[in-house]
């Protein structure tokens, strides 16, 4: 039964909802969406790389290329664009999240609430669109098989790893089906809680130097790290090509220009604040903007941060604004709703992540036309080295992405549809390490066609940056 125009899904009894799943995996089996196959006219990977950086920063682009062809997995981390192309041939359930459109292992990581908790969630929403769930499911199991090899595991290994990663996605997903809708709203996973209850005894004190660390990270230490004095005033260091101040990019003539520039986008970012937010703002000035390299697929695209003085000499604020560019899902999955890119950026990931940055808006800088989010650089915020972890603690860390990625998709989407699809047995989890396996080798087959662009002189690439 399909949901007339007037009658949400959310609105429909539980059968019903239940019953649009069974009809989903009526249409689209369990099994199918274990295959996975090159088209025939499946456009050369490199070219769709060189394609998205025709509206990137040149200089920066031998950067990107060269710490995405330093592994399969970095390769596989800026290749979203290469994947969602692949994935859109094949049929789908029909039932659409807010899908996160670049769901790899280490899109996910530990930042703060508000009320100053760290959680662990989803930390990266630049291709956020509404779209099939299985899309990030594939993304996500492709990347644990990816990962566990590069981290020496063999081939069985990895994709057993990918099957559990799959459970573990069908098991909380079904969780979530069985909650009233305010509790998977307020569902959360506390970080602090889970390492310390859940972690081995021998590696406790590992754990708090990490969960130490992270609290460590906040605009103080970044004013620390990438600040100076001068004139009696903090400035941003040039630290060439990774942090550059503006001051030494804008020629003298254009600094006026640009700057009003950046003076009318953010009068606009703080328009996109919630009153009291905006108030929290006002309490700073703007002191200095630097450029910031970024990421691996993210490099090239425009990215400042800026530095905020308070009330007083030792307090800061740094803001990071990234340009938005159309989300690589949206040719497949069809045109976002909002004509601004950064709105989409923020209003998809206010809808799914379990507490948003204080600072987290939108805006445009014209006449270039280009789209920005704004969030602050860092606010305790920490990403899990994958090479750190041993084999109990990885099983832990794809258990905690699987559970936030169902999560997710249970606040965007119909949590009773997908469970019902997934169903109680085993057929997904089997399904998903099958294309997670197939997926790998064609994202080594990609890596290594990256490799001989640059060897042959196609692309250029600087490697160590």
């Amino acid at each position: 039964m399909s949901p007339t125009p007037r009658q949400r899904p959310a609105h429909l009894s539980a059968e019903e909802r239940a019953a649009r799943g069974r009809e989903a995996r009526a249409a689209v089996r369990r099994a199918d969406l274990g295959g996975y196959t090159p088209a025939k006219d499946r456009r050369d990977p490199v070219a769709i790389l060189e394609e998205q950086g025709l509206a990137r920063q040149q200089d920066l682009l031998p950067i990107r290329y060269g710490r995405m062809s330093a592994s399969p997995f970095t390769f596989l981390r800026g290749s979203a664009a290469v994947m969602a192309a692949d994935l859109a041939p094949w049929p789908t359930t029909g039932l659409r999240v807010q899908a996160i459109g670049d769901a790899h292992l280490s899109n996910f990581g530990v930042f703060a609430t508000p009320e100053r908790k760290l959680v662990f969630d989803v930390n990266d929403f630049d291709e956020t669109l509404p779209g099939p769930w299985e899309w990030d499911v594939k993304r996500l199991v492709a990347s644990v098989v990816v990962a566990a090899e590069d981290n020496g595991a063999d081939r069985a290994t990895a994709v057993a790893a990918a099957r559990r990663t799959a459970a573990a996605y069908r098991l909380s997903m079904q969780g979530f089906a069985a909650d009233t809708t305010l509790d998977v709203w307020y569902a959360h996973l506390d970080f602090e809680d889970w390492v310390r209850t859940r972690g081995r005894k021998s590696r406790q004190a590992v754990n708090e130097r990490f969960l130490q660390k992270t609290r460590a990270r906040t605009s103080a230490q970044v004013v620390g790290k990438l600040t100076e004095v001068v004139d009696g005033e903090l400035r941003f260091k040039d630290q060439s090509p990774l942090v550059s101040p503006l001051r030494d990019l804008v020629p003298p003539d254009e600094e006026k220009v640009i700057s009003d520039r950046l003076r009318r986008g953010f009068a606009a970012y703080r328009l996109s604040l919630a009153p009291e937010r905006r108030h929290l703002l006002d309490e700073f000035r703007v002191v200095d903007v630097a450029r910031k390299v970024v990421g691996v697929g993210s490099v090239g695209t425009r990215c400042l941060i800026a530095l905020f003085r308070g009330r007083r000499d030792d307090d800061h604020l740094v803001l990071q604004f990234k340009e938005a560019t159309t989300s690589v899902l949206e040719p497949f999955a069809g045109p976002s709703r909002y004509r601004q890119n950064g709105a989409q950026v923020v209003h998809g990931q206010r809808l799914v992540q379990v507490a948003s940055d204080v600072f987290l808006g939108w805006t445009a800088l014209v006449p270039e036309g280009q789209h920005y989010y704004w969030r602050q650089l860092k606010d305790m915020k920490g990403s899990i080295d994958l090479g750190w972890l041993d084999a109990k603690a990885f099983d832990r860390y794809l258990e905690g992405c699987a559970w936030c990625l169902a999560r997710a998709h249970a606040r965007s989407g119909d949590p009773i549809a997908i469970a019902a699809y997934l169903g109680a047995g085993t057929a997904f989890d089997k399904a998903m390490a099958a294309f997670g396996s197939a997926y790998a080798d064609q994202t080594k087959t990609d890596w290594e066609a990256l490799r001989a662009a640059i060897a042959g002189g196609r692309l250029e690439a600087v490697t160590g940056v």
